[in-house]
């Protein structure tokens, strides 16, 4: 694409009037007495973009550089649009239309506003590939940054074949079944993704690689509709048995992951030890 592409004045528009229209409590920060107008504040969309302040500000200035897609698909999440509003976005700025059988990369606007309301617990948002979209900042404390990886890195069924580090956080005897429920996700998104999808790209690679996943795809594994406590051995807190709720937005293949424990437990002080570690663990 070139830079003359962008509709620069209706780009600039269109990022101020969502800016506007987004309250503090919509992304789970605090107004604040000293807030004067509506809306969010430049450097808020910012940070919550992964962006520098001075970047988002020439977009709406409009003498910022052409946008790139991953840039646009950042704002996307950081100002929860809709995914019409994102396809907008993506034209305003030149670039086409991001294709719909990938749209699991956006995050639904309103699992987004869940998320923003649950910020001294860990939760998380994922899609139907074990990608992690969003997370808490607990939730980084408990699992780590799961948003930094690329490629097929991306998915947690990826790097718990190829990356031993992938399973510190589980116990040894809980491996093999979490191997299976790992393989039984894979399988149901390939069934319904079916050749040539994302859901294919990682089972070829993980057939290839890795003979454990190889003997467990020739099984047929199916999800279990029961999810068992989830154990973990956490660096920081020790052993942790958390349970999982999870909320489905079908429309979109992603999940909404809340780990939670039973109240008054060793588990339940070392989440609320967590909540106050928040995201300084990467």
């Amino acid at each position: 694409m070139i830079g003359d592409t962008v509709d620069r004045a209706q780009l600039a528009s269109f990022l101020r009037t969502r800016r506007e229209a987004l309250q503090p409590e919509d992304v789970g920060l605090p107004r604040g007495p000293r807030r004067r107008t509506g809306g969010l504040r430049r450097e808020e969309v910012a940070t919550l973009s992964g962006m520098s302040t001075d970047y988002y500000s020439r977009l709406e200035q409009q003498r910022g550089p052409h946008p790139s897609e991953q840039m646009l698909a950042a704002l996307a999440r950081g100002l929860r649009l809709s995914l019409a509003e994102r396809d907008h976005l993506f034209q305003l700025a030149g670039h086409a239309v991001p294709h719909r059988a990938v749209r699991a990369d956006h995050v639904n606007p309103g699992m987004m506003r869940i998320l923003d309301r649950m910020h001294d617990t860990p939760a998380q948002v994922v899609n139907h590939l074990g990608e992690t979209l969003a997370q808490t900042a607990p939730a980084v404390a408990l699992l780590g940054d799961e948003t930094r990886y690329a490629g097929l890195a991306r998915s947690a069924h990826h790097r718990w074949f190829t990356d031993p580090t992938a399973r510190q956080l589980h116990p040894t005897e809980d491996h093999r079944t979490q191997s299976r429920l790992l393989v039984a996700h894979l399988h149901a998104s390939y069934t319904r993704d079916g050749r040539g999808s994302r859901a294919a790209a990682l089972v070829d690679d993980l057939l290839a690689r890795s003979p454990e996943f190889a003997q467990l795809w020739r099984e047929h594994p199916v999800p279990a509709g029961y999810c068992p406590p989830k154990h973990f051995v956490h660096p920081e807190v020790g052993a942790l048995e958390l349970h999982c709720q999870t909320l489905v937005d079908p429309d979109q293949s992603q999940t909404l992951l809340v780990f939670t424990a039973a109240p008054g437990s060793p588990s339940d002080e070392k989440l609320r030890l967590l909540s106050v570690i928040g995201g300084q663990r990467v």
